[in-house]
C-alpha cells in the first residue's frame, strides 16, 4: 500500500488483508504509519516514495519480510488550489513529485519485482483532474493526467507479460474524517451516501485484482449516485 493513510488507504489495506493477504504500509510519516499498522495488523515501512532510493530498498525490504508482492496500490497524492497566476513552480513541482514522480518509482519498482513470475497487479489511484482539468487545480490535474497516461503505457507493455495495470479513477468527495474536518458544510449538503466510501472504494480494488486476465479492467470510475459528470 504507497500513500497508506487514515481513509481510503486503511480501507484498502483491510480488504486485502481480509483474504489473507500480508499487507506492507509505505508512507513518510514514520509515527503514523506505526500506529495504522499496529491498528490493521499490517507492516509498516516508513519511506519517502518520491526519492528513488528510498523506494528500491521499500521493495526488497517487504519481498525479504513478507515474500513475493502480488499487489501494489498506489494512494499517495497531494494537491495545491488557487489561481494559476499565483501558483509557484516549487508547488506545481510538489504536487508532480508527490502524485506523479512517486507513481512512476512504485509503478517501476512493482514491475521489476513482478515480471520474473509474469504476474501480479498494480492499481493506480486517479482523479477527476486525471481527465479533465478545473479552475485552480492546474498543478494537481498535471500529475494526475500524467499518472493516468504512464498506466496506460504500462498496461499496453505489461499485460501480455502476466501484469495487470489498472486505474480507478475517484470522481467526487471521499468520506473520511478529514473531509468532516475540513469541508464540514459540504459533507453535510451531500448527505447520505453522497459521498463515496472508503470501504465501497476499496471492494473495487480487490474485485480489479481478483479479475480473471480474460477480462481485465484498465480504468474504472467511481462516483457517488448523484454526483453529476
Amino acid at each position: 500500500m504507497a500513500g497508506a493513510g487514515q481513509g481510503l488507504g486503511k480501507s484498502v489495506a483491510r480488504r486485502f488483508a481480509r483474504e489473507g493477504y500480508a499487507v506492507a504500509l509505505a508512507a513518510r510519516n514514520a509515527e503514523r504509519l506505526s500506529h495504522l499498522a499496529c491498528e490493521i495488523g499490517a507492516s509498516a515501512f516508513p519511506a519517502d516514495l518520491a526519492v528513488e532510493t528510498e523506494v528500491g530498498k521499500l521493495f526488497r525490504d517487504v519481498e525479504t519480510r513478507l515474500g513475493p508482492i502480488e499487489a501494489v496500490a498506489f494512494i499517495a497524492a497531494t494537491r495545491v488550489q488557487g489561481p494559476f497566476a499565483q501558483l509557484a513552480a516549487g508547488d506545481f513541482e510538489r504536487v508532480w513529485r508527490q502524485s506523479c514522480l512517486s507513481g512512476f518509482l512504485v509503478g517501476r519498482e512493482a514491475a521489476r519485482s513482478m515480471l520474473p513470475r509474469k504476474r501480479g497487479s498494480i492499481i493506480f489511484t486517479g482523479a477527476s483532474g486525471s481527465t479533465r482539468g478545473r479552475a485552480q487545480f492546474a498543478a494537481f490535474a498535471a500529475a494526475k493526467r500524467g499518472l493516468r497516461f504512464m498506466a496506460q503505457s504500462m498496461a499496453r507493455e505489461l499485460g501480455p507479460q502476466g501484469i495487470h495495470v489498472a486505474s480507478v479513477l475517484i470522481d467526487g468527495a471521499i468520506d473520511s474524517e478529514r473531509m468532516w474536518r475540513e469541508h464540514r458544510s459540504r459533507m453535510e449538503e451531500l448527505g447520505a451516501d453522497g459521498a463515496l466510501h472508503p470501504d465501497a472504494i476499496a471492494e473495487t480494488y480487490w474485485q480489479i485484482h481478483a479479475q480473471a486476465r480474460s477480462a481485465w479492467s484498465h480504468e474504472v470510475d467511481l462516483r457517488p449516485w448523484k454526483e453529476p459528470f
